[in-house]
């Protein structure tokens, strides 16, 4: 079936473009951003359950953006009556004046920037799902994920605790200016399973999630993930310290997309460039990676939470190749970066929420695959580690410093597993030290859509990454 746009937009769609012909006699630019997206977010434990409608991305509202003499301003409403777009559009005349005569009095330093264009596009698209969050049956997934929790409990000598999760949400949004109407429906979903063990005090977790750019039914596919969250919880029981030293390293998937984001994440977001607070801006066209590394980033590269139609700007998606076999190609753009850089956006302005601004944010950031086995890659280390699960990262964009903390090294000796396990794992270094020793990728790959981004400390947004299984060296501790 496919993903019904919100009643609610389309009641007022009609009175907004009243309003922006309104407020389009007095400005240079006017559009208008209005969101309806419901959901839900069920967690279960063995001594807990919570249901509540709320998830990262649920919102109503709307937010209108103006431009007048090269200086852009924006205001938010919560509500808005169909019956009175001109009474509103005087209000937010108004607000939107002061601001621009505040700027002006107080001499304060904004960027000039040209106007958006505005040609004639009309969208209306509404994606494929099985299941709808708004009609699931949240008794009936509580069960199934207190099943999943008292299974778990019976796997491990010594567990603790095992917390399930679900959350769906239906996005709804729908883009106006004075030529264009944009209107996008969609509905991503993501669970996790946590197991928690704990043996002479010490304590420890397993993690596994499930995610995708569909409903509901994404959650029958955490019943195979409960032995996994199991089995890590309890082998990190036993994990030994690493000694810390450089070493021959292979990423497993999620580790691979957690370089990804942090490598070439915020370093290439070019609201950054700007503000030259980035490396990347330097390295535009030259080598930032070995032959083997290719790097895509965009709604469109990938299908998971972050997969939409169109940007909080109206850009269509994109897919955008960062760094072309070692190369690195271009950043990614929202439409008023774009305007100040003179490039051309590539549909990553997103906002936290229609309270908040756009910035440039990353969507899909996926490293491409190659011809190599991981049997083939582990065959090929004298001595070093295979590093899986992912716990954090962060990244300096304007020295191209890396840190990740990962969940845990097996290590590989003579080309063999041994069954030893190190944790946790510290992998630092320079960004492209680490991707100009990359030699190896396999043929497979994964992304992983479990988490969010802020931008800094806030801005909080739904990303997604992976990749295949890459080889490198890496300073580990």
């Amino acid at each position: 079936m496919k993903a019904p746009f919100s009643r609610y937009l389309v009641s007022i769609k009609s009175a907004l473009k009243t309003l922006i012909e309104c407020l389009d006699e007095e400005y240079d630019y006017v559009s208008a951003l209005a969101a309806d997206s419901k959901g839900f977010a069920v967690r279960v434990s063995q001594t807990s359950k919570s249901v509540s409608s709320e998830t990262m991305t649920t919102e109503r509202g709307i937010v209108i953006r103006v431009c007048r003499d090269g200086l852009y301003s924006e205001y938010a409403l919560n509500s808005f009556d169909p019956e009175a777009p001109l009474e509103a559009a005087e209000e937010i005349k108004k607000a939107l004046d002061r601001q621009f005569a505040l700027l002006k009095s107080t001499g304060t330093a904004v960027y000039e920037t040209p106007v958006l264009s505005d040609e004639e596009e009309t969208v209306f698209a509404e994606k494929e799902t099985e299941l709808l969050p708004e009609e699931t049956d949240l008794k009936e997934l509580v069960e199934f994920l207190s099943a999943l929790s008292d299974r778990a409990m019976t796997l491990g000598e010594h567990m603790l605790e095992c917390s399930t999760s679900a959350q769906s949400t239906h996005i709804c949004k729908m883009f106006l200016t004075k030529n264009r109407d944009l209107c996008q429906s969609y509905v991503y979903s993501e669970g996790t399973v946590v197991a928690i063990t704990n043996k002479d005090g010490h304590t420890q977790y397993g993690y596994e999630g499930v995610s995708g750019d569909i409903g509901p039914e994404i959650f029958a596919r955490l019943e195979d993930r409960v032995e996994k969250a199991v089995s890590v919880a309890e082998e990190l029981l036993n994990a030994e310290r690493i000694e810390p030293g450089e070493y021959e390293v292979i990423t497993s998937p999620e580790v691979t997309g957690l370089i990804a984001h942090e490598a070439f994440g915020h370093g290439v977001e070019m609201d950054m460039f700007v503000k030259n607070r980035a490396l990347g801006k330097e390295y535009i066209g030259k080598r930032v990676g070995s032959d083997k590394v290719t790097m895509h980033e965009g709604a469109l590269c990938a299908e998971d939470v972050t997969s939409y139609v169109f940007d909080d700007e109206g850009t269509p998606a994109g897919d955008v190749t960062e760094i072309e076999n070692g190369i690195l190609k271009t950043g990614i753009c929202d439409a008023l970066s774009a305007l100040r850089l003179g490039s051309a956006p590539t549909g990553n302005g997103k906002r936290e929420n229609f309270e908040h601004k756009v910035y440039t944010r990353m969507t899909n950031t996926i490293f491409d695959s190659g011809d190599d086995t991981l049997e083939d890659m582990i065959s090929s280390i004298k001595y070093g580690f295979l590093l899986e699960g992912m716990e954090s990262g962060m990244e300096d964009p304007k020295h191209w410093g890396i840190q990740c903390i990962i969940k845990l090294g097996r290590e590989i000796k003579d080309g063999r597993i041994t069954g030893r396990v190190f944790a946790p794992i510290i992998m630092t270094g320079y960004v492209p030290d680490l991707l100009g020793n990359i030699t190896m990728r396999s043929k497979d790959r994964e992304v992983f859509g479990n988490g969010g981004c802020g931008k800094g400390h806030k801005e909080w947004v739904k990303v997604a990454d992976g990749g295949p299984y890459l080889k490198t060296k890496a300073r580990l501790g």
